[in-house]
């Protein structure tokens, strides 16, 4: 019978594989993006019907050491999964509904235990600070455009170095740039080709005044490893080295937590860039912000849940989990990195306000904004071995498809929380945290009538899926 779902489900299943990467479009925060929401919409999908129930793994006490928050890494994508799958899973989901109430019931008994839980690290917001001559890197960007604005607002001098032909599909011209941008004081906009060392390093010593810190905001768009090491370590380099050749004091680089369990081609190439500006970081201050996923990766369902539709989750939707940051939270951290002497030559994991979110807390958290009841289809995990073989057998192990179905399961498995270096387990505990506003405000306010918060969380063709013909909801 599973041999049989299985071949039954492989033609749409490849298609879910293929949308399960997307791509950041030009910050580092999160390479491999938003789960596509229509994967495989076409197939009938199998609703659960699991009962609303919070899972909470019980808090492990330990406690927190600088050499373990700086070997904590950070990566925001891949909870937010729009997926259709056909009938053949109903077997799954009704398994996936009874391993979730066995689970739900060693857990509670552990709780009453006497588990002990441990607070959260919060981190502060830096208020105050010499207003600096700052270029950004990848300033068109998902994080990258929100960073320009906090640090515009905050009275640096901002220069966003761009591609005369910048956004999505090279959309936006120079000026289209600085008209985006004419309203967050006297933000400068020049052309510069982030991949030529020499052209770059020509562009910024015609500034005046010259710049004095660099945050970079790049990232590979699609994932594969030839993009990756162009993008996320060579092109992160040339800013590197073009700055700190020219006297620049600090570049604070937009990285990701998924680095601290590296499998992928855009991890490799992120920790090998991380290591050589830690090589030089007695000639330039280096600040390495490694963010937990962002809200636009976990917004794929929102319009699916709200027509109706039931929520898709691997496993039985407790095995990973997040602590998710809005990009206003994350450009006022990286801000903070040219304010705060203890963001110097430090790697600095962050997430957002608030405990770590299991897949399945979010639907439930949808679900409870929605007044529905919830309704859950769970995925088997055994799928991405069935269809990885197949992407594998017609395109070979190397292939970039290939690369992409790995990016996807990686992101069902691993949680983007920091690693506790004690145990091995992935530690909300030890995840700081930052800002205001939570999943649930953010939802809360994107659910409202009228409201224009999700148009703005699109991904667009950043997304793989949409170089597949899948559309984005």
């Amino acid at each position: 019978m599973r041999l049989a779902a299985g071949l039954a489900a492989i033609p749409g299943a490849v298609r879910l594989l293929l949308a399960l990467r997307g791509g950041s479009g030009g910050e580092g925060g999160a390479p491999p993006a938003a789960f596509v929401a229509s994967a495989a919409a076409s197939q009938p999908a199998v609703s659960a019907g699991l009962p609303p129930r919070r899972l909470r793994s019980a808090a492990a006490s330990s406690s927190h050491s600088a050499s373990a928050a700086a070997g904590a890494q950070s990566e925001g994508v891949g909870f937010g999964l729009g997926l259709g799958l056909s009938a053949s899973f109903s077997f799954a989901a009704a398994a996936c509904a009874a391993a979730a109430h066995r689970r739900q019931r060693r857990r509670g008994a552990a709780r009453r235990g006497g588990a002990t839980a441990v607070a959260a690290l919060v981190e502060q917001p830096v208020l105050e600070g010499p207003k600096m001559r700052v270029v950004v890197f990848g300033g068109t960007g998902y994080i990258g455009r929100a960073t320009v604005k906090e640090l515009a607002a905050r009275g640096h001098s901002v220069v966003v170095l761009t591609r005369d032909r910048s956004g999505i599909g090279g959309e936006q011209s120079l000026d289209d740039v600085r008209a985006s941008f004419s309203e967050d004081g006297g933000v400068e906009v020049i052309a510069g080709d982030v991949t030529d060392e020499a052209s770059l390093s020509s562009a910024l010593a015609s500034l005046e005044p010259k710049v004095e810190a660099g945050v970079c905001c790049l990232a590979s768009r699609s994932g594969g490893r030839q993009d990756s090491f162009d993008v996320d370590y060579q092109a992160t380099m040339n800013c590197s080295n073009a700055l700190r050749k020219l006297g620049g004091k600090q570049f604070v680089l937009l990285s990701a937590v998924c680095v601290q369990r590296p499998k992928l081609a855009f991890q490799e190439a992120k920790l090998q860039a991380e290591q050589e500006l830690a090589k030089h970081g007695d000639e330039m201050a280096y600040s390495i912000v490694q963010p937990t996923a962002f809200f636009k990766s976990l917004l794929g369902q929102v319009k699916g849940v709200k027509g109706g539709a039931p929520f898709v989750m691997f496993g039985d939707g407790t095995q990973v989990s997040c602590k998710p940051i809005s990009e206003q939270d994350l450009a006022a951290y990286i801000s903070d990195c040219l304010w705060d002497p203890k963001k110097k030559n430090a790697t600095l994991p962050i997430g957002g306000p608030g405990d770590a979110m299991s897949f399945k807390e979010q639907g439930e958290l949808l679900f409870s904004l929605l007044n529905k009841e919830p309704s859950f289809i769970c995925v088997p995990y055994w799928i991405f071995d069935v269809v990885q073989g197949v992407i594998e057998f017609f395109t070979g192990k190397d292939s970039d498809t290939a690369e992409y179905g790995r990016i996807g399961r990686y992101y069902a498995e691993e949680s983007m929380l920091v690693l506790d270096p004690a145990t091995g387990a992935y530690s909300g505990e030890l995840t700081p945290s930052y800002g205001k506003t939570s999943l649930r405000d953010f939802l809360t306010e994107a659910l409202a009538e009228g409201s224009t918060k999700l148009e703005e969380q699109k991904l667009g063709e950043q997304g793989l899926g949409s170089r597949v013909g899948l559309s984005e909801q």
